[in-house]
């Protein structure tokens, strides 16, 4: 048996859209989020599409393509209106989760005009299908359970942005409530009843082609698991998580 890979530092961004969230530009297709992450320097690219994993299938082709490790996720969004990142290591385990997600979002009214065009692509930004109901609404699931939920499925559970003054725990709790989480995104340093303790990373939440990759954090883990990715990836992640083997963006060099 082989020695294993030294540690390696990567630089990974864990919070990323597609056009099949409503508020995200139509060209930020799957295909174009790999390509540039790859292009600035990503190691780790995660699809974090709002309460959907729909386009996971055609971000995994594309990362083979491009030579990057893809995590395949969701920006699940509790009855509260609290945001949380579920990522997943296998496209079919994230649609999965996605599947049921879907039972739990309510029947709104849907215009596209207004709200924006929810677009099922492949991995040559061919249109598949497009999402007839809101996909930015709120989960009929309480966070606590909704993160429980994820984690049971063997998600990574980050709650997202907890700093920002909307769609966070801290807009919309206050506080962070106790839970099965393995780190915090955060868009600065966050105060520590934002944190328990956990790691504080960073997420570029892109929407569009210009936002790829404006706050990645530095994480050591394997090589072996950076070259096999998926399960091996994920659980690799899930223990520098952590262990708090990360620098966030904001953190001083």
């Amino acid at each position: 048996m082989g020695a294993a890979a030294p540690a390696v530092r990567a630089l990974a961004d864990l919070h990323n859209h597609s056009c099949l969230s409503p508020c995200a530009s139509l060209e930020e297709s799957p295909s174009l989020l790999a390509r540039l992450a790859r292009e600035r320097g990503l190691d780790i690219v995660a699809l974090t599409d709002h309460n959907s994993a729909l386009n996971c299938p055609a971000f995994e082709e594309a990362c083979r393509r491009e030579g990057m490790a893809g995590l395949y996720g969701i920006e699940a969004n509790s009855i509260e209106e609290v945001h949380v990142l579920c990522l997943f290591g296998r496209v079919d385990d994230a649609l999965d989760f996605g599947a049921w997600l879907r039972g739990l979002l309510p029947p709104l009214p849907y215009d596209p005009e207004k709200l924006g065009d929810q677009v099922v692509v492949d991995a040559d930004e061919g249109v598949l299908e497009l999402i007839d109901y809101y996909l930015g609404a709120s989960l009929d699931i309480g966070f606590g359970d909704l993160c429980l939920e994820a984690a049971a499925r063997g998600a990574i559970v980050i709650p997202a942005h907890v700093d920002r003054p909307i769609f966070s725990v801290s807009s919309q709790l206050d506080f962070l409530p106790e839970g099965p989480y393995d780190a915090v995104e955060s868009m600065r340093e966050p105060r520590p009843a934002l944190t328990r303790g956990l790691a504080a990373v960073s997420g570029s939440d892109s929407h569009h082609p210009e936002h790829v990759g404006r706050r990645p954090f530095l994480v050591e883990l394997s090589g072996d698991a950076l070259v096999e990715g998926g399960a091996a990836l994920l659980e690799e992640l899930r223990r520098a998580l952590r262990a708090k083997r990360v620098r966030p963006s904001w953190a001083p060099g």
